[in-house]
């Protein structure tokens, strides 16, 4: 089995266009805690550390608006209470996440050693 390699470097590269989506650690990171199943946005919070409010609030509807997640209203009258879920489509991303994860844990980052006196 040969592996083809897309030009990614090209703009309109499916292949660069998906790498550009997923690019941000904090899609990643929801991603990977989502895959445990639908989760109020407190549970999120909660859940991936250092993630302001902010900007989980905005990268999870950049996700909806790709697909990848659907938001669910739990309760129309105020406080409105939702949740998050992956969609099919963010599903079937964990085998993918799951091969970094293998990747990772076969080859831990290198340690910074000292720079080489001169």
């Amino acid at each position: 089995m040969s592996l083809m390699v897309p030009d990614v470097l090209e703009e309109t590269c499916t292949t660069r266009q998906a790498l550009e989506r997923l690019a941000s650690k904090w899609r990643v990171l929801l991603i990977y805690a989502l895959l445990a199943g639908p989760q109020r946005p407190a549970q999120l919070r909660r859940r991936v550390a250092g993630i302001t409010q902010k900007v989980l609030t905005e990268t999870l509807r950049e996700m909806e608006r790709d697909g990848l997640v659907e938001r669910r209203v739990l309760k129309q009258s105020p406080p409105r209470h939702v949740e998050y879920a992956l969609t099919a489509l963010g599903k079937t991303l964990e085998e993918p996440l799951a091969a970094i994860c293998a990747w990772a844990g076969a080859h831990p980052a290198a340690k910074t050693a000292a720079p080489a006196p001169e």
